[in-house]
């Protein structure tokens, strides 16, 4: 069992090379993204069941306790970007225009932050308690958002149930939360943190499978239309950044590491969830944003590490 465990605490300590290169994986290789893609749920259950072990609850009580910055957030993240964003979408009339890329803009704005967002903020050396408690919140009020959001994006309702969706995220919240309860129980508090970088191991292996299996088509896309399929990977990335930004400017007045944790939040959203609650069928080029969109998910990590690393070292400081 020696050489497992010291390939998942190797893992843990080159995650954000590892996530990158696995959102890569996935167009190289076609025929295992559709092998995988029944599974996706599954592999989002066991991220979040690891977020709640690698955090401690103490971290997230603690935010809960001071709900302030959580709720702020929130309703930014959740409410006001997507409110914002649609309105000026249907100002210059993105939904007739080009309905594919109003229902992506639906998708990546209205969406709660990644199930994996307190996974990657471990990865980058900062305290998660902050992400998964927005995580909770976040994913808590969405059923009541995104009828409203769908309603100003598209402009018509969505073929969508508040209320199966709301018993949906209860239910998954509860069993993933008492796993982990269950988990740091029986394994004792002290060895979980002793085991941080092999637990962030077998998140990242798990973040490989989701990245592999919601690729699948988007390699055929690049053969048969590079321009297109280039453009969406482009925009999905200015999305991602300039989520990021605007947030951690609204929220200047937090502290750096809070601040990078907000925007990280902002900016990578789980559209998968959207995605299910749609029945998984979407028009062709919201499929292909959809898939592409996982990539700058998967690579800012990395990209962000050198600014993570200076932060939870300023953070450990003081």
């Amino acid at each position: 069992m020696k050489a497992p465990v010291q390939a998942l605490a190797w893992l843990g300590r080159h995650g954000t090379r590892a996530v990158a290169l696995s959102a890569f994986i996935g167009m190289a290789l076609p025929p295992l993204s559709a092998l995988f893609r029944p599974f996706v749920e599954e592999a989002i259950f066991c991220l979040l069941v690891l977020a709640f072990l690698r955090v401690a609850p103490v971290d997230v009580l603690t935010r809960l306790r001071r709900p302030r910055l959580v709720l702020l957030a929130t309703i930014w993240i959740v409410l006001a970007v997507p409110l914002i964003l649609g309105a000026v979408a249907r100002a210059f009339g993105l939904p007739s225009v080009s309905p594919d890329l109003a229902v992506a803009l639906f998708l990546v704005t209205a969406a709660p932050p990644i199930m994996s967002a307190p996974a990657f903020v471990s990865l980058l050396g900062l305290n998660g308690g902050l992400s998964l408690a927005l995580l909770i919140v976040a994913m808590l009020v969405t059923p009541l958002t995104v009828p409203l959001i769908g309603e100003v994006v598209l402009g018509q309702a969505l073929p969508i149930s508040s209320v199966s969706l709301a018993v949906r995220l209860v239910l998954l919240l509860a069993g993933t939360a008492g796993l982990a309860w269950v988990i740091r129980r029986i394994a004792g508090a002290d060895r979980i943190a002793a085991r941080s970088r092999e637990i962030d191991g077998l998140s990242v292996i798990l973040l490989l499978f989701f990245a592999v299996a919601v690729m699948d088509g988007v390699a055929a896309s690049f053969l048969a239309r590079p321009g297109v399929t280039l453009a969406i990977l482009a925009l999905s990335f200015v999305m991602a950044f300039g989520q990021m930004a605007v947030t951690r400017i609204v929220f200047r007045k937090a502290s750096p590491d809070d601040g990078f944790v907000l925007a990280h939040a902002a900016g990578n959203r789980n559209m998968g969830l959207i995605v299910a609650a749609l029945g998984g069928t979407l028009p062709d080029l919201a499929w292909l944003y959809f898939g592409l969109g996982q990539i700058p998910i998967y690579v800012l990590p990395l990209l962000l590490r050198p600014m993570a690393g200076k932060l939870a070292q300023a953070a450990r400081s003081e």
